[in-house]
């Protein structure tokens, strides 16, 4: 397994199988055993750049910071103005002097990747239109809590097939080889040349892979059932019309009944109940739902370890 420490966490695809079980199995320690783990960054600092509001990221990477004995700094763009008062390349190269890691929730992936390109420590993304790799982690972590294992399990995505959680969930299954099926309305489908990278990464046939139009179909013999919002941020000026095409695409107990005896249901949060998820699923699903966004504070402490260096 190659080394995580002093590198970028940019997206799921470029891990490696090992990769990603290594941060799942780290998360998992730090959960069990929070104490054990603690002050392992004692006397560094971490930055944090948040171009987009957020609660789960936002206090996850500040906790998980603290919890290790790191000092979170936090930076709104206001304080930054990144390509506006200063080229984002400056800001990488001045940070990477002050701090060890620098932490970025922006809007467009190449905004995170020339923070990358400029600075020379490791730049986590906690969310960009494209990616969400460390709700991605999270996710695997709480699949593998529930359901022990991750490879031959059916994963299916019933939404926005083009958002960043679809998308890193794609690479994810692909590398760690469970079947996906994406259910989504046309024009909201994964782009054609991120399934045929996914298909890449898993090696395998069509079958682990497969796109719908039908939510009933994607959720057949699932053994998870994932939902995100079908507005995400920035989007609010397209809601009538999403919320027309998205009709039908509800995870309920009706599409539920189709997945396997036991299927769990997983949302990354914020949930806008009746919409996307009826209230009876999200509270049936309560106990999984909230244990995968507690799980984001133990994987933000796993990837800040990991590429800061234990």
């Amino acid at each position: 397994m190659g080394s995580l420490m002093g590198r970028d966490f940019l997206k799921i695809e470029g891990l490696s199988q090992d990769e990603i079980y290594h941060l799942i199995s780290k998360s998992l320690e730090f959960k069990r055993s929070p104490l054990k783990w603690g002050m392992r960054l004692k006397g560094r600092s971490v930055a944090l750049i948040f171009h987009k509001p957020s609660m789960r990221t936002r206090i996850s990477f500040e906790a998980a910071a603290v919890s290790l004995g790191a000092h979170p700094i936090f930076l709104r763009e206001d304080e930054i103005g990144l390509g506006e008062r200063e080229p984002i390349a400056d800001v990488g190269r001045v940070l990477s002097r002050y701090v060890e890691a620098i932490i970025i929730r922006t809007f467009a992936q190449r905004i995170a990747e020339e923070m990358a390109e400029s600075s020379s420590v490791p730049v986590i993304n906690a969310l960009t239109d494209e990616e969400h790799p460390c709700q991605a982690i999270a996710d695997l972590v709480t699949i593998v809590e529930k359901k022990g294992r991750l490879a031959g399990l059916k994963l299916a995505f019933v939404g926005d097939g083009a958002n960043n959680v679809a998308r890193s969930l794609l690479m994810a299954a692909a590398t760690t080889r469970m079947k996906i099926a994406i259910a989504s309305p046309s024009g909201y489908e994964p782009e054609p040349a991120v399934i045929e990278r996914a298909r890449s990464l898993s090696g395998s046939v069509d079958q682990m892979i497969e796109v719908f139009d039908d939510p009933a179909q994607a959720v057949d013999k699932a053994d998870v059932v994932y939902t995100d919002v079908w507005i995400s941020m920035g989007q609010e000026k397209e809601r009538e019309s999403k919320v027309r095409a998205f009709a039908g695409f509800q995870v309920n107990s009706e599409l539920l009944s189709r997945a396997k005896d036991g299927a769990i249901v997983m949302h990354c949060l914020p949930a806008h109940r009746d919409e996307e998820i009826s209230d009876e699923v999200l509270e049936a699903q309560a106990g999984v739902i909230f244990d995968q966004a507690e799980n984001r504070l133990h994987t933000a402490k796993a990837i800040l370890s990991a590429v800061v260096g234990e």
